[in-house]
């Protein structure tokens, strides 16, 4: 078992198109991801035409950026063959859960604040700035070229939040799914419509906000229909409790009441940053795979940055966006 506190690095990485650093990264990380993506032998994964015709079919303006991400990911990068064309799609990836919860503020700006909980090791630790179709995106990156949360230049943010149900289909990975919605929308109803339409392998909840306030929270998941909502948060259940057992495990329930009850009043944005950095929205239970690695505040009108822990915070721009780091102890001053 990993002791705590634990010391973590974070990095910020301004490359506008998949280049050196992007290839370093890939190379550090791949050992770990090619072990993860062969769960259950490679036979579990698509073949590499599926995987590319899915692609093409569903997220055409990405597949540039997939080409390029595949050459620099061949070469004399470990793993050759075509398996990491194939994980890179994303395509019918295997299962993974996370923690979360997120909401929106609407004051006289509207934020996205969430807290993202997993397991330490494997979050990548990157805050990744491109420009990968010619928009700006920056957010936290997961599998490599997909993202848990952020935010672009047209002032859209989003987030997820695993959805608390075991139902395991055919579709895309979410952190996918996210890049592409940064990629292609610019307001909440256009990203309603890009969720509507794409297929996600697993259970989801999306909280989505623009600069003009306009928000929802989409119920994904591969056996239902989308559902949108005008709820201003997420936690790790849709409608009902599909899997209480997990959902009791990470206080979903609780989480999700503490922060509806915090929107239900007059409450300024660094209040509730400040709650979502305390128990029971906090949590510390990194050896279950949950813990709070950090709370992100994403603000659309200014296309400004923060991430959160209790004892630092570190900030960013989208117009300004550069390379950095930033070091953090987890499991240290929470606040009760």
């Amino acid at each position: 078992m990993t002791s705590y506190p634990w010391p973590v690095t974070f990095h910020a990485v301004a490359e506008p198109w998949p280049g050196p650093a992007w290839q370093a990264r890939f190379t550090a990380t791949w050992p770990g991801y090619r072990h993860w993506y062969l769960h259950g032998g490679a036979a579990a994964r698509a073949d590499l035409e599926t995987c590319r015709r899915m692609l093409t079919a569903h997220m055409p303006e990405l597949v540039p950026t997939w080409h390029r991400l595949v050459h620099l990911a061949s070469g004399d990068q470990p793993g050759g063959g075509d398996l990491p064309a194939r994980m890179l799609t994303l395509y019918n990836p295997p299962a993974y859960l996370a923690g979360c919860s997120q909401a929106v503020h609407l004051g006289d700006q509207p934020a996205l604040v969430r807290n993202y909980d997993y397991a330490p090791q494997l979050l990548e630790r990157v805050v990744y700035g491109s420009a990968l179709t010619g928009r700006r995106v920056v957010g936290m990156s997961d599998c490599l070229w997909g993202l848990v949360d952020g935010m672009n230049d047209a002032g859209l943010a989003v987030s997820l939040a695993f959805g608390g149900r075991r139902t395991v289909g055919t579709g895309f990975g979410i952190p996918l799914v996210l890049r592409y919605v940064l990629e292609t929308c610019e307001t909440t109803a256009q990203a309603r419509a890009t969720l509507a339409r794409l297929p996600v392998h697993m259970a989801y909840n999306v909280t989505v906000v623009d600069r003009a306030g306009d928000f929802c929270t989409a119920f994904l998941g591969p056996d239902r229909e989308p559902a949108f909502v005008r709820r201003a948060y997420a936690t790790n259940h849709q409608e009902h409790l599909d899997w209480p057992e997990q959902a009791y495990a990470t206080n979903s329930v609780e989480r999700q009441a503490v922060v509806a009850e915090l929107l239900a009043q007059p409450i300024s944005l660094d209040q509730l940053v400040a709650r979502f950095l305390a128990p029971p929205l906090h949590s510390t239970t990194y050896e279950m795979g949950f813990g709070t690695l950090y709370t992100a505040v994403y603000r659309p009108a200014d296309l400004t940055i923060e991430y959160h822990w209790p004892d630092s915070t570190w900030k960013h721009s989208i117009a300004g966006f550069a390379d950095g780091r930033h070091d953090v102890v987890l499991g240290t001053h929470v606040p009760m």
